[in-house]
This record gives C-alpha cells, sequence and structure tokens, in this order.
C-alpha cells in the first residue's frame, strides 16, 4: 500500500504545469501508479480548467453551441489495443515499469555493480538532466548521506527502510539539505527506485565520507 506522497502543493504544482521537466516525470511516475495522487491531481486540472473556461472570452452562444454539441456525439467504437509494458532487466530479472518511465527502459547505460550490493543505471533526460535507476540487492545499502541538493526518488517495485520510515512500491521520497539517511534493503526480492538529483550527496558516515571527493562519479 502506497503511504508516501508528494505534498500537495507540489502535486497542485504539477496539476499546473509549473514544475520543472525532471520533477514533472518522476511525479508524473508516481501518478501512474497511485490512485490517490491521480484522482487527486485530476481534480486539480478539473479546477483549473474551470477556472481557465470562466475566465474566457469565448463565452459566446455560438462557442456554447459547439460544446454541446460535441458532448451529444456518440462515442467512436474502436479496436480496443492491449497496452504493451515495457519493463527494465537486470541479471535475468525483469521489473515492470510505470508509463511516464516506460520510454527510459532502453535509454539507460549498462547496468554497473557498486559497492553495498548496489547496481545503477544512468538515465540521460537530455536538457532535462540526469536521472538513476538504482538496485538494492537483498542487504544492499547506500551509505547514511544527506544532499547538497534535492533528491527525488520514486519506488518502482520492492521495500526499503532508511532509519526514518519503511518505503514501498509506489512510494515518493523528496528530501533536501535538512535530510540525513541510510537507505537499505532487507527484503528476498531487493529494492528498485528511480532517483533524480539536482547535485551529488554528501556522505557523512565512518568510510563512505572517503568517497566524497568522488561522489559525482556515483550520483551527478
Amino acid at each position: 500500500m502506497i503511504k508516501h506522497h508528494p505534498t500537495h502543493e507540489l502535486l497542485s504544482a504539477f496539476a499546473a504545469g509549473n514544475c520543472s521537466p525532471a520533477q514533472a516525470l518522476i511525479l508524473s511516475a508516481h501518478v501512474d501508479m497511485c490512485p490517490r495522487c491521480r484522482q487527486l491531481t485530476r481534480a486539480q486540472e478539473d479546477c483549473l480548467a474551470e477556472k481557465a473556461f470562466a475566465h474566457s472570452a469565448q463565452t459566446d452562444e455560438a462557442f456554447d453551441l459547439m460544446l454541446q454539441n460535441i458532448t451529444r456525439l456518440p462515442q467512436q467504437q474502436g479496436e480496443s489495443v492491449a497496452p504493451t509494458h515495457q519493463v527494465l532487466t537486470l541479471d535475468g530479472r525483469e521489473f515492470k515499469l510505470p508509463r511516464a518511465l516506460q520510454r527510459y527502459a532502453s535509454k539507460v547505460d549498462s547496468w554497473s555493480h557498486t559497492v553495498g550490493k548496489l547496481w545503477q543505471a544512468k538515465v540521460d533526460l537530455g536538457a532535462q538532466g540526469r536521472a538513476d535507476f538504482i538496485y538494492m540487492e537483498n542487504g544492499g545499502s547506500v551509505p547514511e548521506h544527506t544532499h547538497r541538493g534535492s533528491e527525488l526518488t520514486l519506488v518502482l517495485d520492492g521495500e526499503f527502510s532508511d532509519g526514518v520510515g519503511t518505503y514501498e512500491t509506489g512510494d515518493f521520497l523528496s528530501l533536501g539539505a535538512e535530510h540525513t539517511h541510510a537507505p537499505r534493503s532487507d527484503v528476498e526480492e531487493g529494492c528498485l527506485v528511480f532517483s533524480i538529483v539536482d547535485k551529488p550527496l554528501h556522505f557523512t558516515s565512518g568510510w563512505a565520507r572517503l568517497l566524497n571527493p568522488f561522489s559525482h562519479l556515483f550520483f551527478k
């Protein structure tokens, strides 16, 4: 069950088209997975549409008649097409992706196996920046860190905890410089996440602090 959602303010900005492209991408993927946020987003979009119509200059009788005629048109009976689900593959496993991320499954760099039972695949978002698919094996972890910028994370499959909370498939996290955590997955299936950071992480514990000069190599 999805328990962690974007804030109302963030969802409102998403519905209004006021998010950055990278934010919009990961929020769209969460909305694909989350019935609650999908309903809230649609309600917000409907509200914005009503306000736009209320202030529209096109309120004459001809426009009203056109709308009435459109709503009276019978629904077209077309052939139903079964949706195709683009999957992400790793070491023989397949992960089904939400609709918003499906086009990136074929655009990832090859998976790299890093420290802490972690797998990472970089995603080139073009002008939008950089993102990562990150898979934590059972017992895999990211060293304790804080954030020089912002980190947006969506759980795509499995479960992880970070000393602050436990996050399951569909959960959304938005973290900043005030947050310190150490993500770790202890479930048999591990955990796959999609993460966008705008600045390198800052490791805060033990030997991992030695990685700080090179953190841009792991998470840009």
